[in-house]
């Protein structure tokens, strides 16, 4: 089921990584671990951030996504299911328009 995964990273551990030179190769790790659809980095809610989709295919596959950037960064991970236009499509909106 492809998921959209929200990550926040708090300023610390973030900002010694960045200091030290290792952010760039922890989050490759992460990456390349995880393997995402894709990947954008951003800010949130005032915070370092990103959004990342990715498939999981069982809920045993949660913590092979999510610890990565809780060990690494002390992050905080949110799963949303994510659907396409034709998944959408596939949901059947109108027989439940009409039951509901």
């Amino acid at each position: 089921m492809r998921m959209l995964m929200q990550i926040q990273l708090p300023l610390e551990p973030f900002n010694s990584a960045i200091r030290d030179g290792s952010v760039g190769p922890k989050i490759q790790k992460i990456l390349q671990a995880i393997k995402p659809e894709a990947a954008y980095f951003s800010e949130q809610d005032g915070k370092r951030g990103g959004v990342l989709v990715v498939n999981v295919n069982d809920p045993s596959d949660v913590p092979k996504l999510a610890e990565p950037w809780f060990l690494t960064f002390n992050a905080q991970v949110e799963f949303r299911i994510a659907m396409t236009p034709e998944d959408l499509g596939r949901a059947g909106l109108e027989t439940l328009g009409k039951n509901w």
